[in-house]
């Protein structure tokens, strides 16, 4: 590999401007083939196959009614008044209107579905005076006819007539009485689900959709935004739910940019020329550029969460700076030493470059083995994620070749290029670390990491609602409004189906209502039951229940629970559970039942892998354990922030919550694949310096000192480009950039630049035993390219002594 690496350098480096004409022409297919056949991105996180999968698909085949997407829009008056008759008419019309756009299937009046309750509410209760007077008359009657009885020489048959009448009237009563005191305890079961506020300052509409929920397109979703937005009556304002408003989040912000100026600066920094510092940059944003719009041209065929290109732009920006900077960084210390611009190149390429390839490799892996979780969604995270990265590769060691022939002896500053001829390499460290500086540097960054990791036994898993979303957001808004003026539960209501053994129709549907809905609202945590209908079929009926808390809150977790757990019910009745709170809970309970198994292919991956590139068995669990260590805190990191709200005010958490449900399963693809670039970077140099004669504890030293410069502005440049999207508006791409941003500044400083070359030390020649029989067995990988710099040397300038290679730089 190192051998083709090098020819491929000088080749590319030889026609440099074929190979910029050609990552052009790639660019614009690319972005032609996204404009040509891409497709809509889904802000819904699903899961086929799960308990709520399953009753939304009954519902959309017997109860399509109750099966469409649907949204709200709250009103409210901007000076906290009552609403007037008037904004309430205006409302109404405005509603009405919004039914007829494309896409949606109606539009609830909350005025009028208020008063209907209210009016319902009335003649309930005159109707029960009605029956008690009918009552009283029936007892007078009775009475009149039982003294008429008494009196001798009375019409028996007569009297017999009139009892039966009685009789008949006081039967028809009783069924009245039946059937009102049903719809009384329907009427009380519902009485805390209110459309209007009761201080008349707030009020709810439902936006039902044509689709389903993952089907309705964002245009349907602008266009209720836009004319609600535009029809509100004077001193009304609107705000509208995540349903209706979750859109494809942005991919460049302020933050985002300002990471690729602290990304830009750190280049500079390292690098001490201006032109070299862009040229990382440059060939990361092509990458990004074709492997993410590559990766949307797929979003036509295949249901894609909107999450999904910003993860592909998340990565290969920070593996295509830190990859081109290797092969960049050790192309400038052989020009230094005198070497020929292109034998340079092929060279850089084929030692540097073979490196690159063979972490990228790791974190393809690592990334493409999401798909054994079966989760479809992030399986093609993880893919899209993949392309990115094997993209960023490929520029790598094609582009940077390139462009590094262009730029010529420019890559260095004016300073280093007159100093050429009289370039010293560093001094290399000559005795070890101390064994007490080891001892006391490997327990210090054990304890360190598990104190941080702590947090992480409490971690909740979830997905995000209104309240994460950012403050002066309409979600936001729309979202604390109704938990301030409906109730918490409100803004998460289950929808619960009940599956009846034979029909009922008329009163015995009604009284079939009052069983089902009385047993659900006997359960604790319920605030309100009430039922929404019957498939037409009569077998199926559909409940709106109402939790007591929110839909992320432990509380209602376990109602689900509850609720599920009630099933049978006396009679044969099945019950299903439905809606946003339930889905969230199957969700997060899948991926973490994926979650262990994928951690066991990432870790057997890593051992595998480390066993053939450093011919050991101690160095590649050491690494795999700090891995581990570095994962964990990681969760802890995000579960006092995100969870616990600690320096909330920071990372702007104003309402913490469950963590992100697939985060630890993608952070674990993701920083695996990391940890193993920087320990390839790092303790190859180590083995590198051991293989040519160095005692095994002076080694560790040396190779450490050799690379941690570059690992250093690596890790930097990735924290610096995770980090920018912490602060984007969307709460799932904050956590995710603080995740990773975290993950590798744990790893990098914490575990791969002190606890490794610590515990190594400690271990001394045992860190690179391994036995006999695996020694014969295993390849030689090379991963270093010792045998390509054997063969084409660097050859110093006169008075310099021959440099020892090192792949790290």
């Amino acid at each position: 590999m190192a051998e083709l690496l090098y020819r491929v350098g000088r080749l590319c480096a030889r026609r440099a401007w074929a190979v910029v004409a050609t990552w052009a022409v790639v660019l614009g297919l690319s972005v032609g083939g996204y404009l040509a056949f891409g497709g809509a991105l889904s802000s819904q996180v699903t899961i086929p196959g799960t308990r709520t999968a399953e009753v939304t698909d009954q519902l959309a085949a017997r109860f399509p009614s109750a099966s469409g997407g649907n949204g709200t829009v709250v009103f409210h008056t901007s000076d906290g008044s009552p609403f007037t008759d008037e904004q309430k008419a205006a409302i109404g019309e405005l509603l009405r209107s919004t039914a007829d756009l494309d896409g949606v299937a109606a539009a609830t009046d909350p005025f009028a579905t208020q008063r209907q309750v209210t009016e319902q509410a009335g003649q309930l209760t005159a109707g029960q005076r009605q029956l008690d007077a009918g009552r009283q008359q029936l007892d007078r009657a009775q009475q009149q006819l039982d003294a008429a009885k008494a009196q001798p020489g009375a019409p028996v048959a007569q009297l017999d007539a009139q009892q039966q009448e009685l009789t008949r009237k006081r039967a028809e009563l009783d069924a009245q009485a039946t059937k009102l005191d049903l719809s009384q305890r329907l009427l009380a079961m519902s009485a805390e689900i209110r459309l209007v506020s009761e201080d008349n300052t707030a009020a709810v509409a439902a936006i039902v959709f044509e689709e389903e929920q993952l089907d309705v397109t964002p245009e349907t979703k602008e266009a209720v935004v836009d004319h609600v937005s535009a029809g509100v009556p004077a001193g009304v304002g609107a705000d509208f739910s995540n349903e209706i408003t979750q859109a494809v989040p942005e991919v460049l912000g302020v933050g985002e940019v300002a990471g690729l100026i602290v990304a830009a600066i750190t280049l500079l920094v390292m690098l001490r020329s201006l032109i070299a510092s862009a040229l990382p940059l440059v060939g990361a944003l092509v990458g990004v550029g074709v492997g993410v719009t590559l990766s949307l041209s797929l979003s036509g065929v295949v249901d894609m969460l909107s999450i999904t290109p910003v993860l592909g732009v998340m990565l290969g920006l920070a593996v295509g700076i830190d990859y081109s900077l290797f092969i960049l960084n050790r192309h400038r210390r052989q020009l230094l030493h005198g070497a020929d611009v292109h034998e340079s190149i092929g060279l850089a390429n084929g030692t540097s470059g073979n490196a690159v390839v063979f972490a990228g490799a790791t974190v393809l892996v690592a990334l493409l083995a999401l798909n054994v979780t079966g989760i479809g969604f992030l399986g093609l995270m993880g893919t899209v994620g993949a392309i990115c990265v094997a993209v960023a590769v490929v520029i790598a060691v094609t582009l940077t070749p390139a462009l590094l022939s262009l730029l010529g002896l420019r890559v260095l500053s004016r300073k280093a290029r007159g100093d050429i001829a009289r370039h010293r390499a560093g001094d290399a460290p000559t005795e070890p670390m101390t064994r007490n500086r080891a001892v006391l540097t490997a327990v210090a960054g054990l304890a360190a990491l598990v104190l941080i990791a702590l947090p992480a036994l409490s971690m909740r898993l979830g997905l995000p609602d209104g309240s994460s979303e950012a403050q002066d957001s309409t979600q936001y808004r729309a979202y604390t409004l109704i938990e301030e003026r409906f109730g918490e539960g409100v803004n998460g209501p289950l929808l619960v189906v009940a599956e009846l053994p034979d029909p009922v129709t008329g009163d015995d549907l009604l009284a079939a209502q009052v069983r089902v809905g009385e047993r659900l609202a006997a359960q604790g945590d319920v605030t309100a039951v009430a039922p929404i209908g019957q498939s037409s079929d009569n077998l199926l009926l559909a409940f709106q229940v109402v939790p007591a808390q929110g839909p992320n809150s432990e509380s209602t977790e376990r109602l689900v629970r509850d609720l599920r757990g009630l099933s049978p019910l006396d009679g044969g009745v099945t019950l299903g559970v439905a809606g946003s709170a339930s889905g969230n809970i199957d969700i997060s309970e899948q991926l973490s039942d994926a979650l262990p198994i994928y951690l066991s292919v990432v870790l057997g991956l890593s051992l595998v892998i480390l066993i053939f590139v450093f011919r050991s068995v101690l160095v590649p669990l050491t690494a795999t354990l700090g891995f581990v260590l570095s994962l964990f805190a990681t969760f802890g990191a995000i579960t006092a922030i995100f969870q616990w709200g600690w320096l909330g005010a920071v990372f702007g958490i104003h309402d913490p919550g469950p963590i992100l449900s697939f985060l630890p399963t993608i952070l674990i693809g993701i920083l695996f694949g990391l940890a193993m670039d920087y320990q390839l970077f790092l303790v190859s140099g180590m083995r590198e310096a051991y293989a040519h004669g160095a005692p095994a504890r002076l080694a560790v030293r040396q190779g450490l000192h050799a690379g941690r410069a570059v690992v250093t502005a690596a890790a930097i440049i990735m924290i610096s480009v995770f980090g920018g999207f912490i602060f984007s508006h969307t709460a799932m791409i904050r956590s995710l950039g603080f995740g990773l941003a975290f993950g590798v500044l744990a790893d990098a400083f914490l575990v791969r630049m002190l606890l490794i070359p610590a515990v190594m030390h400690l271990l001394g020649r045992s860190a690179w035993w391994l036995p006999g029989w695996l020694d014969r067995v295993l390849p030689n990988v090379d991963v270093e390219g010792a045998a390509l710099e054997r063969s084409h040397p660097v050859t110093p300038r006169v008075g310099e002594q021959p440099r020892q290679a090192s792949t790290v730089g």
